[in-house]
């Protein structure tokens, strides 16, 4: 093509149109992922957080999804019981909150 005016036009038009082609399916593609959870263990939990530092250590699974196991954690997949979070553990002792943070903030990045 030759160098005149009209195909300098022509093809500004073209990277100015492939550019937001471009700009457009990295949109659809950050829609399609997911929201990252805290890396933080401590960050996510909200009132759970509090209430697990108050609670007695040592407690089993059980005892804990008996005394939270009606609170939810917000997941990669959505919120989530806490009992549902905390059943693949079966029936661990944990020594300390943040044993259990631990094992929930495992679990929920599944």
């Amino acid at each position: 093509m030759a160098d005149t005016k009209k195909s300098r036009d022509k093809q500004a038009d073209d990277a100015e149109r492939r550019q937001r082609e471009r700009e457009m399916q990295e949109a659809r593609d950050r829609a399609d992922e997911t929201e990252p959870v805290p890396d933080e263990p401590e960050e996510g939990l909200g009132e759970l957080d509090d209430a697990l530092e108050t609670h007695e250590y040592p407690a089993t699974t059980d005892e804990l999804i008996e005394a939270f196991g009606d609170r939810e954690v917000e997941t990669q997949g959505g919120w989530k019981p806490v009992d549902e979070v905390l059943a693949p553990a079966d029936d661990r002792t944990y020594t300390s909150a943040d044993d259990v943070r631990s094992q929930i903030q495992g679990q929920i990045r599944r």
